[in-house]
């Protein structure tokens, strides 16, 4: 029997993809679970899993093509099987990978981060112009002259640095300041922005949560004197290769919050709660061009310091570093978490990623006055907020989540259990 590859959705959002790299050739043995392509989404580049085993017959989709989630690119079967004949052409989007200057690894658009929750600095964008040539994909070129910006300014995150149609579509010119007399004016580019397919995908997700997902939130006020004095000692024991981050020890806390109460590790299914033996716990990463929560799959069984290798692992792969983000990672978590530690936030409340229940969103750990045993003392204290969905759970539930989530990080030697 022949079987169809089509391409996949990759989340509910997702209408289209590129075929970055096929992993498989025609004439291949194929078993269910290998990795038979990268597809790049508008959030980042994932593996793609064969479905049913059989040799690789034929590829449809060539690499560089933009198509229409659910379109075939690609028969899987035994020797003998018929393909069918008339194959329909592949319902294709203008692609923005041209053949001639295509990459045997094509870096993701994303490729370019802010700092995120993880802690990764910015990376910054390398020329676009070698040798006086300028290297862009026509649609970039197009659109460029379209927005009547010089192709020459804008950074090139592409394979080889080519400057790719999404770097044009976030691309805002410099302001230009003039100096006149002693007063300085400037001068404000007041031109509409384009927004790119994240974006997009970013809008349609956050709008639907909030649509569909009645959420409320819950605050707590976290000690987080004895965790840091433990992550220091932990550290110090440690390799220099392995260090254990604020964040790691947010993640355990919440992993151990739902082994304990595993009803927030379910989803809302009209007359049901749908629980799942796994807790795939999301990490929250910003990238140039928007933000993905990729899950860590399995969290309940690692130890803190596996968590912590994880994590990383996790972000180099989001950025394009030594692999790619697999299907499962991006659309099977089951809870999330987001930290702006980093740029100094004390407190804010996160968007539930469908369809989770919760997430819980951390602030900086900050030294402020507290009382003790009567006594003003400095403590080094974090803000911790759940939003939570109603449907699963009321407000007294969320609470005493968090609270098992704080008495957990205010008495760290849990954190090795």
């Amino acid at each position: 029997m022949i079987n169809e590859v089509t391409m996949p959705s990759m989340g509910a959002d997702m209408t289209e993809g590129t075929i970055a790299k096929w992993l498989k050739a025609e004439g291949d043995q194929i078993s269910r679970g290998d990795k038979l392509a990268e597809i790049e989404t508008d959030k980042t580049v994932v593996e793609m899993e064969a479905y049913a085993d059989g040799v690789l017959r034929r590829i449809t989709v060539e690499e560089g093509s933009l198509v229409q989630v659910g379109t075939v690119i690609a028969y899987i079967g035994d020797p003998e099987d018929e393909i069918p004949e008339a194959v329909s052409d592949p319902v294709v989007a203008e692609s923005d990978t041209q053949p001639s200057e295509q990459s045997d690894a094509p870096a993701p658009a994303d490729s370019v981060l802010a700092k995120n929750d993880i802690g990764t600095e910015p990376i910054a964008a390398v020329s676009s112009v070698a040798g006086g040539r300028v290297k862009a994909s026509p649609i970039a070129r197009k659109i460029a002259a379209e927005k009547g910006i010089d192709i020459t300014t804008v950074p090139g995150t592409g394979p080889g640095s080519r400057i790719t149609k999404a770097d044009v579509e976030n691309f805002t010119p410099s302001a230009q300041f003039a100096l006149s007399g002693s007063s300085t004016s400037a001068v404000i580019d007041g031109s509409d922005i384009v927004l790119s397919s994240m974006r997009q995908a970013i809008a349609r997700v956050t709008v639907r949560s909030k649509t569909e997902a009645p959420h409320y939130y819950v605050t707590h006020e976290v000690n987080m004197s004895a965790a840091m004095t433990f992550r220091t000692q932990l550290n110090e024991a440690l390799d220099d290769e392995v260090r254990v981050s604020v964040n790691d020890m947010v993640l355990k806390a919440v992993t151990a919050s739902l082994v304990k109460y595993p009803k927030w590790n379910s989803t809302f299914d009209g007359d049901k709660l749908l629980g799942h033996s796994d807790i795939n716990l999301g990490v929250a990463i910003a990238l140039d061009e928007g933000l993905i929560v990729p899950a860590v799959m399995g969290i309940q069984k690692m130890t803190l310091v596996e968590i912590s290798q994880a994590v990383r692992d996790l972000g180099r792969r989001a950025r394009g570093e030594g692999g790619t983000l697999t299907q499962d990672e991006l659309t099977k978590g089951t809870f999330g978490t987001s930290n702006l530690g980093m740029f100094g936030t004390d407190t804010f409340a996160a968007i539930i990623v469908p369809p989770n229940a919760g997430i819980i969103a951390v602030g900086a750990v900050k030294e402020k006055p507290i009382v003790s045993n009567g006594e003003v003392v400095v403590g080094q204290m974090m803000n911790a907020t759940i939003s939570a969905d109603h449907r699963v759970g009321d407000g007294a539930e969320a609470a005493i989540f968090l609270s098992e989530f704080q008495k957990t990080l205010e008495n760290p030697v849990r954190l090795m259990l």
